[in-house]
């Protein structure tokens, strides 16, 4: 199952539109960073659910309390309503509040890298970044309930579809973000195939 290919697949022409003018740039390049944004948010929660038993519950408790992925079903009224600051309270669109999870003080860096990929400045990818977080948790959600995922289903989603992003135009970016995952397992040599997602598959899921 390939999140990143669900999530890209939120982006309608409708949608597409609507992110572009908020962030004052063309859809391409508004596309482009969105899939870097993506792409991070995918490796920072499989770093997150993979570095403690306590980072993968935390997830789980937050996808099966606030993000039912019900958002999906009119994504463009709902990004409006993101975007002119309708709905902060909610914790299902609470972008920043998910961003601050998720990465941490490394949102800055994020920006900086997708960025320089997709042609936007930082700023109008800080202003990208809190309007996707909430479409990452919602189609994470509706897998989880739609596919009865435990929580070993569902760290060995992320980790395989952060594999997938990291195939992509920002795999060092993913890479990064994953790594405080290695963190205490001092590995003595990556494997020949995987690289360092193929590492925490095997030492993570090995250990279940």
């Amino acid at each position: 199952m390939d999140l990143l290919t669900m999530l890209q697949s939120q982006l309608s022409d409708d949608v597409l539109r609507q992110l572009s003018q908020q962030v004052g740039a063309p859809p391409e390049q508004t596309a482009s960073a969105a899939n870097g944004i993506f792409a991070a948010l995918l490796g920072g929660l499989a770093g997150n659910a993979a570095s403690s038993p306590n980072g993968l519950q935390s997830l789980v408790a937050a996808l099966d309390r606030d993000h039912d992925g019900s958002i999906l079903d009119d994504l463009g009224e709902i990004i409006g309503s993101m975007a002119n600051n309708n709905q902060t309270a909610s914790s299902t669109l609470n972008g920043a509040g998910i961003l601050q999870h998720i990465l941490g003080d490394q949102q800055q860096t994020v920006a900086q890298q997708v960025g320089q990929n997709s042609g936007l400045s930082m700023q109008q990818v800080m202003r990208l970044m809190p309007l996707l977080a909430p479409i990452v948790m919602a189609v994470l959600g509706r897998v989880r309930q739609s596919g009865h995922l435990d929580m070993g289903g569902l760290l060995q989603t992320l980790l395989g579809s952060a594999q997938q992003a990291q195939s992509g135009g920002f795999g060092d970016l993913v890479g990064q973000l994953l790594a405080g995952a290695l963190s205490g397992q001092q590995p003595q040599q990556q494997p020949q195939g995987g690289g360092l997602l193929g590492q925490l598959l095997g030492g993570l899921l090995g250990k279940r």
